[in-house]
């Protein structure tokens, strides 16, 4: 992680309007922050100190079973906050999340703020927002699986994860996150390539036709 300069640093608050989170002045309590590709923003398992803003980029939040399996939960795209469960519940103790691309992130460190933070109507409201949308994305998700053959669902994954125009996630997670069988997931990959949507190459799968994904993965959204 890279503490961005003063100057970096009102670029990204002023672009995305910080000060209108809060109801106190926030900036001693903040920083704002770089993590590089395959960088770990949360550690699993630990008690987290630190409430992030991600401003820009993507990440991978991960758990690990009692049986020592690795399951992607989600995958994350800015703007979110990540460390909200654990602010809220000194209890609670994070899931492991991963970056995928480089990331901007507000960070603040609660252990000096914490009770202004639970205090603020302001910042409450914004973080009530926020879990009421991530409540509402987990249960479209879940009943999507239900709903749409792969086809759709697959599409709309590869836009939202794929990376300057190349998809390359690992299929054995992926299939898991999609709830399908590695089979046919092959299959529909196949057919993508067969329909000129996709060319698959060594780096991964690279999109040529990105109206034709598009309008395969609109039927989701």
């Amino acid at each position: 992680m890279q503490i961005l300069s003063h100057k970096e640093r009102t670029y990204y608050l002023e672009k995305y309007q910080i000060d209108d989170f809060f109801s106190f002045d926030v900036s001693p309590f903040l920083e704002v922050c770089q993590f590089e590709k395959g960088e770990w923003i949360f550690q699993e398992g630990l008690f987290p100190d630190t409430l992030y803003y991600m401003m820009e980029g993507k990440a991978k939040l991960y758990v690990t079973h009692k049986n020592g399996k690795v399951s992607l939960i989600e995958y994350l795209k800015a703007p979110l906050f990540m460390g909200e469960i654990e602010l809220l519940n000194e209890t609670k103790y994070t899931k492991g999340i991963q970056t995928v691309t480089p990331t901007i992130c507000l960070s603040i460190t609660t252990q000096n703020c914490k009770e202004k933070l639970l205090a603020d109507a302001r910042f409450l409201r914004k973080l009530c927002v926020f879990l009421g949308e991530k409540a509402a994305n987990m249960t479209a998700k879940y009943t999507q699986n239900q709903a749409y053959p792969l086809e759709n669902r697959l599409a709309a994954f590869i836009q939202l994860s794929a990376e300057q125009g190349i998809y390359k996630e690992k299929h054995t997670e992926i299939c898991e996150y999609l709830g399908v069988s590695y089979r046919h997931l092959l299959y529909v990959l196949a057919q993508f390539c067969e329909q000129g949507i996709l060319v698959k190459q060594k780096n991964g799968y690279h999109i040529v036709d990105e109206a034709g994904l598009a309008y395969l993965a609109q039927e989701i959204s």
